[in-house]
């Protein structure tokens, strides 16, 4: 690879495409269709860089076999999103997918609520980081953007940070600015120190522009918003246009 190609990969923002929610229809009738691993291949066709699954405890969408076929059949990365568990653990070693990103997770929530605890938790969240890292999986951690927390993933030698945009996308005007300046400043702060970042939860193609445009930030991983767009458009369309709207903001 040239200089010049090398330093256009480099420059290139990375989109992971989230599949839960096809499993999420797929279980609302307890059918085999639509499959998430179908979905992920398609996303991979139309232009993904990665495939992003959560396995949650109750299993209310992805399941085990899916997280054993996408990692069997994918082409491209699996990022599997996972609670800081015994279990998913085990599950990950078994499986050693491309990334594993470390999330919180409640029973009774919709979706991710906010960011990993990462200072609050080190003692317990150090050594899991050390297993996953060991076995050569790419451990992240989804965190708020706070001085804080990017400390401690440095401590914990998490070699990635993933943002949670989810307030910035919830905001609006000068509180979403302020949101903005927040999630840029975090960026820079885990570059310097060595972190690859990544951002994501809640972005669409109105709200990604200037997330996509933080030179810091390689790689966004978006999920709900493009399988809703999926059901009208169809999941490589709604693929196309989302990486290009992050390659006009780059």
């Amino acid at each position: 690879m040239t200089d010049s190609l090398r330093r256009a990969d480099e420059g290139r923002l990375r989109l992971g495409v989230n599949i839960d929610h096809v499993a999420t229809v797929r279980n609302a009738r307890g059918a085999g269709y639509p499959d998430p691993v179908r979905a992920g291949l398609m996303a991979a066709e139309a232009g993904a860089d990665g495939i992003t699954a959560h396995l949650r405890e109750d299993r209310r969408h992805i399941t085990d076999d899916d997280i054993a076929r996408l990692a069997a059949e994918l082409t491209i990365p699996l990022n599997f999103e996972m609670a800081a568990t015994d279990e998913m653990r085990a599950i990950a070693l078994r499986h050693r997918p491309h990334a594993a990103c470390i999330v919180p997770e409640k029973r009774e929530e919709r979706t991710t609520e906010g960011g990993l605890d990462a200072a609050g938790q080190f003692t317990a969240l150090a050594p899991l980081v050390a297993d996953l890292r060991d076995a050569g999986i790419r451990v992240s951690l989804f965190i708020e953007p706070s001085a804080r927390q990017i400390d401690a993933a440095i401590r914990m030698g998490a070699p990635v940070v993933e943002l949670h945009t989810g307030r910035y996308c919830e905001l609006s005007g000068a509180a979403q600015a302020d949101e903005l300046r927040r999630l840029t400043d975090a960026a820079a702060l885990a570059a310097k120190n060595g972190i690859e970042v990544h951002a994501g939860h809640g972005l669409t193609y109105d709200n990604v522009a200037p997330i996509a445009a933080i030179r810091q930030v390689r790689e966004l991983n978006i999920g709900h918003f493009l399988i809703g767009e999926a059901i009208f458009i169809g999941i490589a369309e709604s693929v196309r246009q989302m990486r290009d709207a992050m390659d006009a903001a780059r």
